[in-house]
């Protein structure tokens, strides 16, 4: 690893260095993670809603350093719709397990129903999406497969907004092989019944000390809790126990994840925490088994960590997640996701340096929230500069590409091929209302089609935008807050576009594109 990408991985690491971390360990929108063990390692997944590739896979051997290693979904399943940007619909809330020597994935989307998919190596090859449980409104699906009956069970959530129904719990008996249900499922959990508990969901199902264990939050992504349900039988009564609460931390939530332990003994608790536009980030707790009622202790006695030991697991380097990259011979990192189902020829190969996007003709051009062919990653959780380099060679008339912070709201800057012929530099927004884009600071004259873009974020995901098109770097219009989707945090992307129309609208080609972390103090 080089000099700098040390001192990048350094920089986004929740490793202190001294044998402890700090939390969050993923500073960014990881949301709704599950984790697993396998052998010495620990993976972790993700929600990825209606970005394409879906479910992403992380690597650690620590649980704090973490490193992308891959996806799990190559497109979004039915295709024909997500070939159209569906931000908060998709892969909800996956879980994550090893089973008979293969890993699997099972998770709900609330427009169609429950999947699995199931792979023999992270690295896949991932079997394709098998439909488990067709419906509306079935979410947070988790698997468990009882080693000493060799009997297999579904437990799930459910999305109000599509079936009419939260806040309980339903539960299935599943075929071993994870291809069919065996029965027509029960309420197993009713959070009406359970007074002061509403919008329970994200279960996460467990077998341990003879129990059979739900973890599952309730009270809402951004003020509830963490609960913990036990049973000595699948389908219950279960009883329950608030095992994780914000207190007097600024953690507020704190929401659903994942329960893992290590080859040594140690237990911990992988979840996220809701933070606006920076969307869910992710956090680790220490579990310790109260041995009076043999109930888990999340945290500092039920609240979240700030700062903790770090498991007692061999030294590992800093890491974090990959967010710079130099295209090389026209190549994106994994850190890259479209906004849907990618087309033929969106991002051509070649044999230079640089990412080549075409200037894909749309009737949407005016509105980067509807293009599919947005590459985005996300919004780091702390102040950063956003650098790239941006050459336009689109010749179409209204040809454009830019460098944009994407949400409810967004905001972009970049190059516009004019009626004239020549390029200018733009910078444009549109609030979270609003139909079409509007201009944020004049444009102005951009020679040889080129640019240098930045954008410098602030605590409240506050973006200053700045350009240098040939007399160095020069602030454009006025500050903008990020903002979120419904379910996701905001995105970086990159974007080119052209105006509906016949024949090739030509490409632009982003080089050295840097996310550096920048003092807070």
């Amino acid at each position: 690893m080089s000099t700098a990408a040390t001192a990048g991985a350094a920089a986004f690491s929740a490793d202190l260095g001294d044998g402890t971390y700090r939390n969050p360990i993923l500073d960014a929108d990881w949301s709704d993670p599950d984790v697993v063990r396998v052998g010495d390692d620990f993976y972790l997944t993700a929600s990825s809603f209606g970005r394409v590739p879906g479910l992403p896979l992380l690597h650690s051997r620590d649980l704090v350093n973490w490193t992308l290693v891959g996806h799990a979904l190559d497109r979004l399943q039915p295709a024909a719709e997500f070939r159209v940007p569906r931000h908060d619909c998709g892969v909800w809330a996956p879980s994550l397990r090893h089973h008979d020597d293969r890993f699997w994935i099972f998770w709900g989307d609330p427009d169609h129903g429950i999947f699995q998919i199931n792979a023999p190596e992270i690295g896949g090859p991932w079997t394709r999406p098998h439909l488990l449980k067709a419906g509306k409104g079935l979410i947070d699906a988790c698997p468990l497969w009882d080693e000493d009956t060799g009997e297999a069970y579904l437990v799930h959530a459910w999305a109000k907004s599509r079936s009419g129904i939260k806040n309980r719990l339903t539960g299935h008996r599943m075929r071993p092989d994870g291809t069919g249900l065996l029965d027509e499922g029960k309420v197993i959990v009713d959070g009406d019944r359970i007074p002061g508990w509403f919008t329970l969901e994200g279960p996460k199902l467990y077998r341990h000390d003879g129990w059979f264990w739900i973890l599952a939050p309730a009270g809402g992504v951004e003020t509830g809790w963490q609960g913990a349900f036990r049973s000595r039988s699948f389908f219950g009564p279960y009883e329950e126990r608030v095992v994780l609460e914000q207190g007097d931390t600024d953690v507020n939530g704190p929401h659903q994840g994942g329960w893992v332990r290590t080859a040594a003994g140690e237990d911990w608790f992988v979840h996220f925490q809701q933070r606006g536009a920076y969307g869910r980030v992710v956090h680790l707790q220490p579990v310790r088994w109260d041995g009076g009622g043999g109930w888990p202790v999340m945290g500092d006695e039920g609240v979240p960590v700030a700062v903790h030991r770090k498991p007692a697991l061999p030294p590992q380097p800093p890491a974090a997640p990959a967010t710079d990259d130099d295209f090389p011979g026209g190549r994106y990192g994994r850190q890259w996701q479209w906004t849907a189902n990618p087309g033929e020829g969106w991002a051509p190969r070649h044999s230079a340096d640089g990412l080549r996007l075409t200037c894909v003709r749309s009737a949407d051009a005016h509105d980067p929230r509807k293009l599919p062919n947005v590459l985005t990653q996300r919004l780091p959780g702390l102040p950063v500069t956003v650098e790239v380099e941006l050459r336009l060679h689109g010749e179409e008339p209204g040809a454009k590409a830019g460098l944009v912070v994407l949400g409810d709201a967004f905001s972009w800057i970049g190059l516009e091929r004019g009626d004239d012929g020549t390029v200018r530099l733009v910078h444009r927004f549109g609030e979270s209302v609003a139909a079409s884009e509007r201009d944020a600071a004049p444009a102005r004259p951009a020679p040889g089609g080129r640019a240098r873009l930045r954008i410098e974020t602030a605590a409240g995901a506050r973006c200053r935008f700045s350009c240098d098109t040939g007399d160095g770097f020069r602030p454009s219009g006025q500050v903008f807050a990020a903002t979120p989707w419904r379910w996701v945090g905001a995105l970086l992307g990159l974007f080119a576009v052209a105006p509906p129309g016949g024949g090739h609208a030509g490409a632009a080609t982003f080089t050295r594109f840097r996310i550096t972390a920048r003092p807070t103090s």
